[in-house]
C-alpha cells in the first residue's frame, strides 16, 4: 500500500470525533503544544488498537479507524514540528517525528500483508509493537519535559484526565491483542509494561483525581457518564477472560475516552 493510502478519504465514523476532540486547541498558546502532544500519543494508541483488530477482521471500518488515528497523530506532529513556541527543542521534535516516520512504516507494512495475504506476519506485528513502544515512550518523556518547561501552566485536574485517556488508550490496544486470536501470540513490549489489570487500578487512580474539585453542569455529567461506564467495563479488564464480547469492550472504552476529552475541554476553559 502507497504512503499517501493512509491520507484517502474514508468514512467519518465515531473513533474520528473521538481524536478530534481530544485533539481540540485553545490559541497558540505553549498550553496547545502539550495539547498537540497529548492528541500524538493517544492517536498512535488508536490506530495500534485499531490494526489488532484489523489484523483477524480485515474490514474495511477498522481499516478507517487505522487510516484516521494515523491521520490524526500525523497533523498533531506538524502542528508540534511547526510550533514557534520552544517548549522543545528542534532536535528533540526531529527525534519524535523520526520515530513516528518508523511507526507508519511498520504500520503500512502490516496493513499491507493483511489486505494481501489475509493474515498478519507476526515477526511485523512484533517489530511494529517494539517500535510503538519505544516511541510512546519517548514522547511521554518530553511530555513530562515540556510540563515542566517555564513556559506552560498546568491544571492538575487536567493532567491526571490526560493521562486517565492515555491509560485508558493504552489498555484498548493491549486488550485489542489479547482478544485478537490472530496476533495474541505476540505482544513484544508486555514484559516491560504494566499488566493489565495494574493498568486499569491506575486509572481508578486516575479517575478519582480528575473527580476531585468542582464540577457542575455539562461537567458533571461527564465525569457521571465516564464513572458509570468504566464500571460496566472495568471488571473485563481486571479479570480478562476469553467469553468477553470485545467489540462492547471497545466501544464503551471510546466512549470514555471521547467524554474525557470534552471534560479536559471544560476544566481548561474554567480557567
Amino acid at each position: 500500500m502507497p504512503a499517501s493510502c493512509l491520507r484517502f478519504p474514508f468514512l467519518i465514523l465515531a473513533i474520528v470525533m473521538a481524536c478530534a476532540s481530544l485533539s481540540a486547541r485553545a490559541q497558540e498558546t505553549p498550553s496547545a503544544f502539550l495539547s498537540d502532544l497529548h492528541s500524538f500519543r493517544i492517536s498512535n494508541y488508536l490506530a495500534l488498537d485499531a490494526y489488532y483488530r484489523f489484523s483477524g477482521t480485515g474490514t474495511t471500518d477498522t481499516l478507517n479507524e487505522i487510516v484516521a488515528g494515523i491521520n490524526s497523530a500525523n497533523d498533531a506532529m506538524n502542528r508540534l514540528t511547526q510550533s514557534t513556541d520552544e517548549v522543545l527543542s528542534k532536535d528533540q521534535l526531529s527525534a519524535l517525528s523520526q520515530e513516528f516516520e518508523k511507526f507508519k512504516g511498520l504500520m503500512r507494512d502490516n496493513i499491507n500483508d493483511v489486505r494481501t495475504q489475509g493474515y498478519p506476519d507476526l515477526r511485523l506485528v512484533s517489530d511494529m509493537a517494539n517500535q510503538a513502544l519505544a516511541m510512546n515512550n519517548m514522547a511521554t518523556e518530553l511530555y513530562l519535559e515540556a510540563q515542566e518547561s517555564s513556559q506552560t501552566q498546568t491544571n492538575p485536574r487536567v493532567e491526571a484526565a490526560r493521562m486517565a485517556a492515555v491509560k485508558m488508550a493504552q489498555m484498548m490496544a493491549k486488550y485489542a491483542v489479547r482478544t485478537n486470536s490472530s496476533v495474541s501470540q505476540t505482544f513484544q513490549g508486555s514484559a516491560t509494561e504494566t499488566p493489565l489489570d495494574a493498568q486499569a487500578r491506575e486509572f481508578d487512580a486516575l479517575l478519582e483525581q480528575v473527580r476531585q474539585g468542582p464540577a457542575e453542569g455539562e461537567l458533571r455529567a461527564l465525569l457521571d457518564d465516564i464513572s458509570s461506564k468504566w464500571q460496566f467495563i472495568r471488571g473485563s479488564y481486571i479479570n480478562y477472560n476469553e467469553n468477553n464480547v470485545g467489540f462492547v469492550i471497545d466501544r464503551y472504552s471510546k466512549a470514555i475516552l471521547s467524554s474525557l476529552g470534552s471534560a479536559i475541554e471544560l476544566l481548561q476553559n474554567s480557567h
